[in-house]
C-alpha cells in the first residue's frame, strides 16, 4: 500500500466532530497519539531495560498506526497527499544532507 492509498482508504474512517476549523480535531489526536507513543518507549527504558518486546512491539505498531491515520486525516483537511508530504521532506534532507547541514536544529538549515 502506498501513501495515498492509505490516505484515501483511511479517509473513509474518518467520522469526527467539527471543532471550528476541521484540522483542529485530527490535529489533536495526531499529538494525543504521538504522547502515546513516547509513554511506550519511556516505559522500555523504565521498565524493561531498554529491551522492546515482541508484545511492546505489537503494541507500538498499532500505536503508529493510530498516528498515521490522524496524519492522514490532518493531511487530507489542509488538502495536502502524504507522498506529497513524504516527497517534500525527503527532498530537504537529502539537500540538507548535501550541504553538510543534517545535523543541529532550525527550520531552515
Amino acid at each position: 500500500m502506498d501513501f495515498n492509498d492509505y490516505q484515501t482508504k483511511s479517509r473513509a474512517t474518518a467520522k469526527y466532530p467539527a471543532i471550528g476549523h476541521g484540522v483542529i480535531y485530527p490535529t489533536l489526536g495526531l499529538v494525543n497519539e504521538a504522547g502515546e507513543v513516547a509513554g511506550k518507549i519511556k516505559k522500555v527504558f523504565r521498565d524493561k531495560d531498554g529491551q522492546v518486546s515482541d508484545e511492546t512491539r505489537e503494541a507500538l505498531k498499532a500505536e503508529l498506526g493510530d498516528v498515521l491515520w490522524y496524519l492522514a486525516q490532518t493531511a487530507t483537511e489542509l488538502e495536502l497527499s502524504l507522498d506529497e508530504i513524504a516527497e517534500a521532506n525527503i527532498s530537504k534532507l537529502l539537500d540538507r544532507q548535501a550541504r553538510g547541514k543534517i545535523q543541529g536544529d532550525g527550520d531552515n538549515r
